[in-house]
């Protein structure tokens, strides 16, 4: 224990060593990160997290020598600060909407949030906080993924628009969503395709109840009688 806190410390002076440890060790956590989201296809993946952790190391690291090397009377923190929020529109470009209820990329745009402070803790030699919080972080986007998802899936929605063929439909339409798939919020819409005579109809359904995925949902609903086509309402 003692050996290991004397590596710590002396890690934590500023020299050539010091700085390709701390920047080695951003890219190894930032990699473990990157990986799973990479694994299950998002869009900032492997290569994303890296450059995210590298590029905070370096900018904490570059404050530190601005403020030590070259003796610049500044706050060491104020190039690191800007990471903090300059991270956000990085995050905004992996967050996309998908339907009413659904949005993707929330946790990746967190997960980058979260690489980029782990980046700048090691930029400032904080090795134990970064390591700690890369680990929660890995434990974080993998293993409470499916214990999350256990506890969702109940109350998983989906908001569905149908085209019918005529207006005369919409009656039996309401009936037959309402007693197979206990859909709420029902509501007649004008045609999205704009063919003459043809009606919109929009409603909510629990998939969770019905223990179906939105796939299958609109596949059903896409058989029925005067339905023209279904979609995903936006």
């Amino acid at each position: 224990m003692e050996q290991l806190e004397q590596i710590f410390e002396y890690l934590r002076d500023y020299n050539i060593i010091s700085v390709a440890v701390r920047l080695m060790l951003s890219v190894i956590l930032g990699g473990l990160i990157g990986m799973e989201r990479g694994r299950r296809g998002r869009a900032a993946g492997l290569r994303t997290h890296i450059l995210v952790c590298l590029g905070a190391a370096m900018a904490s690291l570059l404050g530190v020598f601005v403020t030590k090397e070259l003796e610049i009377s500044s706050d060491a923190s104020r190039i690191a600060a800007q990471v903090i929020s300059g991270i956000g529109f990085l995050g905004a470009g992996t967050i996309v909407i998908k339907g009413r209820f659904r949005v993707s990329g929330l946790t990746t745009a967190a997960g980058l949030w979260a690489t980029a402070a782990i980046g700048l803790a090691l930029g400032y030699a904080f090795f134990e906080g970064a390591l700690i919080a890369a680990f929660l972080t890995v434990v974080t986007i993998t293993i409470l993924s499916h214990f999350e998802a256990r506890i969702y899936r109940k109350n998983a929605r989906a908001s569905i628009y149908i085209e019918l063929s005529s207006v005369t439909a919409v009656n039996a339409t309401s009936a037959m969503l309402t007693t197979e798939y206990h859909a709420i919020d029902l509501q007649v819409t004008p045609p999205r395709s704009g063919i003459q005579n043809h009606v919109g109809f929009e409603a909510t359904v629990y998939l969770g109840i019905l223990k179906i995925s939105e796939e299958e949902l609109i596949k059903q609903v896409s058989e029925k009688p005067d339905v023209v086509f279904v979609l995903e309402s936006v």
